[in-house]
């Protein structure tokens, strides 16, 4: 987030393949919390990734997250995203393909900071 904020860029904070089932909605959503407390001048977007279970993806909405990645056929999806409507959440079907993973850098910041001066220079 320090990153972010620094180069003045917006991100997607994502959450590992199956998120919602690994972490669970609340602990992901307390990682936010503290993230974004914080840096509360840096602007990042959630994405929790539920799999492909409709029921979290649905929980998730309900309990607020921004962004819920499902793998669904498209009935579902747009069943879902036409609740998603109603709420400030919103239904996706595809992980983003260009993610930086900071687990096992010596240097999150660091790294981050280099990633982002990367990927912000090519938009």
């Amino acid at each position: 987030m320090t990153a972010a904020l620094d180069s003045d860029i917006d991100v997607v904070l994502v959450s590992p393949p199956f998120g919602a089932q690994s972490l669970g909605i609340a602990y992901f959503q307390a990682m936010l919390t503290l993230a974004r407390q914080s840096v509360p001048d840096a602007k990042a977007t959630a994405m929790l990734d539920c799999g492909d279970a409709p029921g979290l993806a649905l929980a998730a909405l309900f309990a607020g997250v921004e962004m819920v990645r499902l793998s669904a056929d498209q009935d579902m999806l747009e069943r879902l995203d036409q609740i998603a409507r109603s709420l400030p959440g919103k239904i996706v079907d595809q992980r983003p393909h260009n993610i930086l993973d900071l687990a096992g850098h010596a240097n999150p910041l660091m790294a981050a900071r280099h990633w982002l001066n990367q990927t912000g220079s090519q938009e």
